[in-house]
């Protein structure tokens, strides 16, 4: 199963993230290489044909044909075995093009000697093999090349002149040749640096396109809103965690269809390509799922391209809400427990005074009780409001439900002394883990089992309250169910139960629910009453996330 949870990454963790390799591919070093060595090959072995077959210039070989002929048989091997090299890339290519330059300035020049000198033409071939140089080596070695050619060139037309295949006005020839492998060189130079630049400039941008797709990718899969892309047939191209999370279906992946996935969505979808002005309202991914708000947005110019998502838990846009709300409350509350709590307890303490006094009649009495029961009824609806505004921020964590619950009910039972049989735990599958702040979900426990107890109107022994939850299909991710066998809550006055103040007991100040309510949006879940047909009362709570404990292994 795939794991779910909030992913925390500290800042420098995103730092060392940020520190990407190029994922763009750069020039190839071996491409230029590789291409030389075809191009030698191809020339050498034309010149040897050429020679042995007959076919070719008849100036190949004149002078000295064993010469040429031993020349061309290494010039040969020497680019076989090159070839060999390449493929093993050993050495390096740039050592690679450096030898393939120096062999052929000096076999080149050999052919060119034994051919009857530099009028034949042969040693333009060099600056071939120069200009390519040039494009693999750094400029110093790119100028070496040309010096050493130029100087090679002259040797052999000096030899040439003193063995008489040459005449003396070969040496401006070869003078003109060196000036022109100084040319190719410099030319050569100046286009490999511009190469270069580009390269590393396109390395640079490319570079940069990586870091920020994956930067974005980063943002998307991290955001607390969920992000579906979906193209023109409907499929799923990208969906985030947080997506995932809220939909709570396993089966939401890249490829799958939408209208398979999840169709309340895909309705909607359909709904908002027919009118883009309608309201998208609300929606449920599962029976018992968590209540959702979508946003669309077309994608590309024509808006036919696609698609895009936006998922929002109603509770968690309530919650914000809520936040507002309750600091104008904080304020309120300040000034009524300054402005009401002490007039409260300059009344509380003269009921105590009164009821110590021995000539009240039995008129009286009650009506000193009277005052003294609404005189605390009034302090406990301040102390909850007060309550409600200090109350700390949620700090959820991820815990195991059952494990949890079990605790929580012995602890109650001692704290509403009742008997172990009044609770009933029933969590499946047992290793459900759920992602709350625990003394919240706690304090909202309390309230729901002592609203439960309040409306009992039996033997408080004989009350059986019921925690059954985990995780199944419909749900969609982990819930609870509290339930009880009292007489239930009347259909007429079920929306109002989570309303402050609203209350059917005389006793109570009809905040327990609101808070409870407040608290579990804090913690982004759903608290929301469910009729029983049975009768008795159900609160259902759903959890944010799907997961056990099996999904570590």
């Amino acid at each position: 199963m795939r794991s779910v949870g909030f992913s925390m990454i500290s800042g420098t963790n995103l730092s060392n993230w940020l520190q990407l390799q190029p994922t763009a591919v750069k020039g190839n070093a071996w491409t230029i290489p590789r291409l030389f060595f075809l191009y030698r090959l191809i020339v050498a072995i034309l010149l040897s044909a050429a020679f042995y077959g007959g076919w070719g210039p008849t100036f190949l070989g004149q002078q000295y044909p064993a010469l040429f002929a031993l020349t061309c048989t290494i010039y040969l091997g020497v680019i076989m075995v090159g070839g060999l090299m390449l493929y093993w890339r050993n050495p390096s290519s740039g050592t690679q093009s450096a030898i393939m330059v120096v062999t052929d300035i000096l076999c080149i020049t050999l052919l060119l000697y034994a051919s009857g000198g530099i009028q034949t033409g042969l040693g333009t071939l060099i600056a071939v093999s120069i200009a390519t140089g040039s494009l693999v080596l750094p400029g110093r070695m790119a100028l070496l090349f040309a010096a050493l050619a130029t100087l090679v060139l002259l040797a052999q037309q000096t030899a040439a002149t003193f063995s008489g295949i040459s005449p003396l006005n070969g040496y401006p020839q070869a003078g003109m040749l060196g000036v022109a492998f100084f040319a190719i060189a410099t030319l050569a130079l100046v286009l490999s640096q511009r190469a270069s630049r580009s390269e590393q400039l396109i390395t640079q941008q490319e570079l940069d396109l990586a870091n920020l797709e994956q930067l974005n990718d980063y943002i998307i899969q991290h955001m607390q809103t969920g992000i579906l892309v979906v193209d023109r047939e409907g499929r799923i191209r990208l969906i985030n965690d947080a997506a995932w999370y809220l939909l709570g279906i396993p089966d939401a992946k890249t490829g799958r269809q939408l209208k398979l996935v999840c169709e309340p969505l895909s309705r909607m979808m359909r709904r908002w390509k027919a009118d883009h002005e309608q309201e998208s309202g609300t929606f449920r991914p599962t029976s018992g799922g968590r209540e959702l708000k979508p946003g669309f947005s077309p994608l590309g110019e024509s808006g036919n391209n696609g698609t895009v998502i936006f998922i929002e838990d109603e509770a968690s846009v309530t919650q914000q809400a809520q936040q507002i709300k309750l600091a104008s409350l904080g304020r309120l509350t300040a000034s009524i427990a300054h402005e009401i709590r002490n007039p409260l307890g300059a009344i509380g303490h003269a009921e105590q005074l009164l009821q110590e006094s021995n000539g009240l009649t039995r008129g009286d009495q009650r009506l000193v009780e009277i005052i003294g029961n609404n005189t605390r009824r009034v302090n406990a609806i301040i102390e909850n409001v007060l309550q409600l505004s200090r109350r700390n921020q949620a700090r959820p964590e991820e815990f195991m439900l059952k494990a949890w619950l079990e605790q929580f009910v012995q602890e109650s039972l001692i704290y509403l002394d009742l008997p172990p049989s009044c609770y009933i735990v029933d969590i499946e599958p047992a290793d459900t883990l759920i992602f709350a702040d625990a003394s919240q979900l706690g304090q909202i426990l309390s309230n729901l089992c002592e609203n439960s107890m309040r409306h009992f109107h039996t033997d408080k022994e004989k009350i059986v309250i019921g925690f059954k939850g985990g995780i199944t299909l419909a749900s969609g991710g982990p819930f609870l169910d509290v339930t009880d066998n009292g007489p239930g809550i009347p259909p007429e006055i079920a929306r109002q139960i989570f309303e402050p103040f609203f209350t059917t007991d005389n006793r109570g100040t009809g905040l327990g629910l609101y808070i409870a309510k407040e608290l579990s949006e804090s913690n982004r879940m759903r608290l929301e009453y469910l009729p029983i047909e049975s009768g008795g009362s159900c609160f259902r709570m759903n959890f944010p996330g799907t997961r056990t404990s099996r999904s570590n292994r």
